[in-house]
């Protein structure tokens, strides 16, 4: 019979209980378990029973199997062309959704193309929002409003999202990649 994946469990324990903002004491005291059971869990020890982790994925309000699955890398392959597009109405400026944020982040992911001869005014996001620029090609003045910067290839920039800020190419084919970060 095959052993429990121990180091999977130990893993998926701390992530989730972290992410509910749980001490180790709340989270045992929520699924009625020792704390030291739930201690050796997340230190990949001990011997889980399938009540205890039952228990312990109620308290945590996820499904059993995500305490159990080994965390499995995934390959996302988006060609140049494809994603959802949306086009701004006042500016030539398109904004390609790269990578939606999964329910466990808080980011999404753009691809912004850009040309010349008009401005993108964004109003403020969510509070907290930040957002992060990488230019990929051409030239563009970006961020805040009231003190854009000018950047190039290879520049970076992050400013408040939760601010109005403003991308304007300054140079034909400008591309950017754009992590909308939501702290």
């Amino acid at each position: 019979m095959a052993q429990a994946p121990l180091d999977a469990i130990a893993f998926s324990l701390r992530r989730e209980r972290e992410r509910a903002g749980l001490s180790l004491s709340e989270l045992a005291k929520r699924a009625g378990i020792a704390k030291s059971t739930l201690s050796q869990l997340e230190s990949a020890s001990g011997n889980p029973s399938v009540e205890t982790l039952w228990a312990l994925s109620v308290a945590l309000d996820v499904p059993f199997a995500r305490l159990i699955e080994p965390v499995r890398p995934r390959v996302q392959i988006l060609r140049k062309g494809e994603g959802p597009a949306v086009f701004s109405e006042r500016a030539n400026y398109v904004a390609t959704v790269l990578s939606a944020c999964p329910p466990s982040a808080r980011r999404d992911l753009y691809l912004i193309t850009a040309e010349p001869g008009s401005i993108r005014e964004s109003e403020p996001h969510m509070p907290g929002v930040v957002e992060h620029v990488v230019l990929c090609s051409g030239r563009a003045r970006l961020g805040l409003t009231d003190d854009p910067v000018e950047v190039g290839p290879g520049d970076y920039v992050a400013y408040p999202g939760d601010l109005p800020h403003i991308f304007e190419a300054l140079e034909p084919g400008t591309t950017s990649v754009m992590v909308s970060e939501h702290v």
